[in-house]
């Protein structure tokens, strides 16, 4: 496909995403355990009304919108990142145990306030335990899975990621059983957006612009290292800085994400894949077209929770994981 195709083509699924973006926010605002029409919705936002619908609109159903976007983009671009840098089209950020350990880390902090009913965590210090969880977890499944440093091995990959993801839930799920946190936890285990709210959205919003700027700027070198080591090696790049890099930004979106929405699963898996096979390889155009369908993927995803057992929510990470375990294992077989 020519660079001129191919723009063209980004354009159009740039168009196409988009579409789909701000007609799934918009039904996410409407929809609900009370059905609110686009009058309303439409005057919430640019008046200054106090009432019932307006408090909804404003306070639960937009951040919540908005949280769903952007946690389905950051994963989606995680799981981007890392396929590229590992050349393993199975890895993302639940198959490697990253969103497990900061998932653990949320449980200890839970903890934490427990133990000292004085202390009180905000979304800024559980952002930062999930950082904290991400990084040990995410760095020490890759490193365990490399031949020397250069090397990883996509089968020790996800064994690695698996064992580790399993033990760090154990543990979360243990603790929280022995500290009668079960209920407060299992939001963060199932995944899900019940208590997203403004400030998550804005420190989603800064972090994220970090990390997707930065993922921007390392996108051409992304490319050349999904090409293989020796290529990249041969056209000057200095690969373990490269990967190392690369992960820190994988770290900081899933972090923030898993300390918004919990652990949700797969979405870094199914996204890029269906956006590299209508693309191509260049990360210019896989990074931000993953994190569009992303966002995509997680706005919908998180309608069709709440519209299946009213009032009931269905828990975001058992619909993603119904996604992406079938191509999960298409992948593998087809790895051999």
């Amino acid at each position: 496909m020519s660079k001129h195709k191919k723009r063209n083509k980004a354009l159009i699924l740039m168009i196409m995403g988009i579409i789909l973006l701000v007609g799934g926010i918009a039904v996410s605002i409407s929809l609900g355990a009370k059905n609110i029409d686009i009058h309303t919705i439409i005057n919430s936002i640019l008046s200054d009304n106090n009432d019932i619908n307006t408090k909804i609109i404003r306070d639960m159903r937009i951040p919540r919108a908005l949280a769903a976007a952007l946690v389905g983009g950051f994963l989606a671009v995680s799981g981007a990142i890392m396929q590229g840098i590992t050349r393993n089209p199975i890895a993302e950020p639940s198959v490697m145990g990253i969103t497990q350990g900061a998932t653990f880390m949320i449980a200890l902090s839970l903890v934490l306030q427990r133990i000292n009913p004085n202390l009180v965590l905000g979304s800024f210090s559980k952002m930062m335990f999930a950082f904290l969880g991400a990084s040990i977890s995410g760095l020490f499944v890759y490193f365990i899975s490399s031949r020397g440093i250069k090397k990883v091995d996509p089968v020790k990959l996800a064994l690695a990621g698996t064992a580790m993801g399993t033990l760090l839930i154990s543990l979360a799920m243990g603790i929280s059983m022995y500290f009668n946190l079960s209920q407060e936890l299992s939001f963060w285990i199932a995944g899900g957006l019940t208590s997203a709210k403004w400030q998550g959205v804005y420190l989603l919003l800064i972090v994220g612009t970090i990390g997707l700027i930065a993922a921007m700027i390392m996108a051409p070198k992304i490319t050349i290292l999904s090409l293989g080591e020796e290529v990249a090696i041969g056209l000057g790049q200095r690969t373990n800085l490269v990967r190392f890099i690369s992960l820190i930004i994988v770290i900081l979106l899933t972090g923030a994400s898993v300390s918004v929405a919990g652990n949700i699963v797969f979405v870094g898996l199914i996204v890029p894949q269906i956006v590299r096979g209508l693309i191509g390889a260049d990360y210019k155009y896989i990074i931000p077209l993953s994190m569009l369908f992303g966002s995509v993927l997680l706005v919908y995803s998180d309608i069709v929770a709440r519209m299946i057992n009213p009032p009931y929510e269905t828990p975001i990470g058992s619909l993603t994981a119904l996604l992406g375990v079938p191509i999960f294992i298409y992948l593998v077989r087809k790895e051999g």
